[in-house]
């Protein structure tokens, strides 16, 4: 998604876990058979076992310099994202560190030395 400057990748993760304020709800859903008969799924777990968001705030930061989010302590990412801000500004990067216990994002600023670059992990216990 591009607007104005500013760049994200995973947010649809991320835009999911914020809109649905406790994690991912319990649900059923339902399809159809080769002969059109609806059939159910089984639902999913309530919540995930100490779900929380946490954010690294826009910083400058200089061009494709990593900036590193850890879950708090005892937790493992399952999602992230990050945002590059400024004209022209591009996300070059953003996943999970490789322990799996955070998340990493870097940018870059088309004719400036530095861009602004925010981060976002989910995290919860493992």
């Amino acid at each position: 998604m591009r607007m104005r400057g500013k760049q994200a990748i995973g947010a649809g993760v991320l835009a999911l876990a914020l809109v649905s304020g406790l994690g991912w709800a319990a649900q059923a859903t339902t399809s159809e058979t080769a002969a059109g008969q609806a059939v159910e799924a089984p639902a999913r777990a309530a919540a995930v076992d100490g779900y929380q968001i946490v954010q690294l705030p826009n910083a400058a930061v200089p061009n494709f310099q990593r900036r590193t989010l850890y879950c708090p302590a005892g937790k493992k990412v399952i999602g992230g994202g990050a945002e590059a801000q400024g004209n022209g500004a591009v996300l070059v990067g953003s996943f999970p560190t490789p322990d799996g216990t955070g998340w990493i994002a870097l940018g870059r600023q088309d004719g400036y030395s530095t861009v602004g670059i925010s981060v976002y992990a989910i995290c919860a216990a493992p």
